[in-house]
């Protein structure tokens, strides 16, 4: 609901596509394991990609540097096709041909574990995602044939964790004293920024920015 409301327009099929990409890193479903900070006490030593010692959920060891698939856990980066994100996917082939770079911090997802179960960390230090200063960006770009013609399309997003203090309502997020950060996604994350293009279309440029803050590490 929130989706159609805020994108609107004949896009909206490529716009959903693009903020869905976020979402595998939230979730890390067939992709790397990764969790929260439940057991951040359990020790004081983290284990970093450079020993060998951390594993995808396929089993495989995390290097440093882009992996065959376009991941640097590392470099906390992702560039590549947007199948690519999604291990080739079968049901992902009819946007092989969009590419796709994503972008985000140690609050996301860590490239080390600190609470020592072999997984990379999540929100380190937080109960959740709520404060943790957590942020992700997305850039996707792609062209579509119509009516014998070319166009091409790119679209970018900053998404942040909300602030501890700050409160929902109606689909947007607020800081303490009631400014406007963005529209909720995802429950606890917020858009502050968002760009699209199309030369099909004739849309061009910014499409959303905080009236608080459009940096990234503005909120914790």
């Amino acid at each position: 609901m929130f989706l159609e409301s805020f994108f609107g327009g004949k896009n909206l099929n490529k716009k959903i596509l693009a903020i869905s990409a976020i979402l595998i890193l939230l979730m890390s479903t067939g992709l790397v394991m990764a969790k929260n900070d439940k057991n951040k006490d359990k020790c004081t030593t983290c284990t970093t990609i450079q020993s060998g010692e951390l594993l995808t959920s396929a089993g495989d060891v995390i290097t440093t540097g882009f992996d065959e698939w376009g991941y640097n856990y590392q470099a906390h980066m992702f560039e590549g096709g947007y199948c690519d994100a999604y291990r080739n996917a079968a049901w992902c082939q009819p946007y092989k041909d969009i590419m796709l770079i994503m972008k985000w911090n140690d609050a996301w997802l860590s490239n080390k574990d600190c609470d020592g179960d072999g997984l990379l960390d999540r929100y380190y230090g937080f109960d959740s995602y709520i404060g943790s200063g957590a942020w992700c960006t997305n850039h996707q770009f792609g062209s579509y044939e119509e009516d014998g013609k070319i166009y091409r399309w790119n679209y970018f997003v900053k998404i942040v964790a909300a602030p501890a203090d700050a409160y929902a309502e109606g689909g947007i997020w607020y800081t303490a004293d009631g400014n406007e950060i963005g529209p909720v996604i995802w429950g606890a994350f917020a858009i502050i920024q968002q760009v699209y293009n199309d030369t099909g279309t004739g849309e061009h440029g910014l499409e959303y920015l905080s009236p608080v803050s459009a940096g990234l590490g503005h909120y914790k």
